[in-house]
């Protein structure tokens, strides 16, 4: 009989272990699931160290980040496009509206985060007004940079844009004043202009922060001219429409309007990126 019991309570033991083992898993499967995976896309600098630095934060809300870095202005967007990412964080929204236009993405913008000023530099002159006639600037081929580098050059006094021009889709032929003759070549890719001001390509080149960063330039000690905070070109969270309204891309935009953020972006980049809280 004792022999009985003995098993009997062996049994019950085991059973009420193997509950209380099942219990736990199903907390450990419920606390697993309460976590969720966000894979962005951005551009190495300053892009992926923002959120790299906003990785933690978005851990303790429950979020886990995977950053994708992509060293150019095409596959972010085709990537987004083919729900291989969440969101990007690469693009200003006049090139977002381009890139709609002509490869008609349903994209929409989640949240404007920071701006990079864009800057001209010279090995040669160290302002726009020394540059000689007939001199050669040099910058980006995408389209939607022209009306932002005909503004930074109208800006500094070395052209003028005809009267009544949006500035944002401003070309080439919309010059109304060239005074010095300005030889213009938007033939290049973005990322190979640090490599041309390198090899004193030009007289002057046009290059976008982030890879004046990654190339280890400051816009703003480097530059002969440089935007100014008023700049219309913000850097966005672009996500596929509808997505704009998942709590986790909140959450990720929260974050990088958070006074952390802003604070690490301030005294990382000394304002060669600017914070934007709206």
């Amino acid at each position: 009989m004792k022999k009985l019991l003995s098993l009997l309570f062996a049994v019950t033991l085991l059973l009420a272990l193997a509950a209380c083992g099942a219990s736990k898993d199903e907390d450990s499967s419920s606390d697993s699931s309460d976590t969720k995976k966000l894979v962005v896309g951005a551009s190495n600098v300053p892009h992926a160290e923002i959120l790299e630095k906003a990785k933690p934060i978005l851990a303790e809300k429950g979020i886990d980040l995977e950053i994708k870095v992509f060293q150019d202005y095409i596959l972010p967007n085709k990537s987004l496009e083919s729900k291989e990412l969440d969101a990007n964080y690469f693009q200003h929204i006049p090139y977002l509206e381009q890139q709609i236009k002509e490869n008609g993405y349903d994209f929409v913008n989640a949240g404007a985060i920071h701006i990079e000023p864009m800057a001209v530099y010279s090995k040669k002159y160290k302002s726009l007004s020394d540059l000689p006639d007939g001199a050669t600037v040099i910058f980006s081929n995408s389209v939607a940079e022209q009306g932002r580098v005909l503004s930074l050059l109208e800006k500094g006094g070395l052209i003028k844009l005809k009267d009544g021009v949006e500035k944002v889709d401003a070309t080439i032929d919309d010059i109304a004043e060239n005074p010095k003759n300005i030889k213009f070549k938007p033939d290049y890719e973005p990322s190979l202009l640090p490599q041309i001001y390198n090899n004193d390509e030009g007289d002057a080149v046009v290059i976008n922060a982030n890879y004046a960063l990654d190339a280890g330039l400051n816009p703003v000690d480097d530059s002969i001219e440089i935007e100014g905070s008023e700049s219309p070109y913000a850097n966005i969270i672009t996500v596929r429409k509808g997505d704009e309204n998942k709590e986790e891309i909140k959450t990720l935009v929260e974050v990088l309007h958070s006074k952390e953020i802003q604070d690490f972006i301030k005294e990382e980049y000394k304002g060669a990126v600017i914070p934007v809280t709206e």
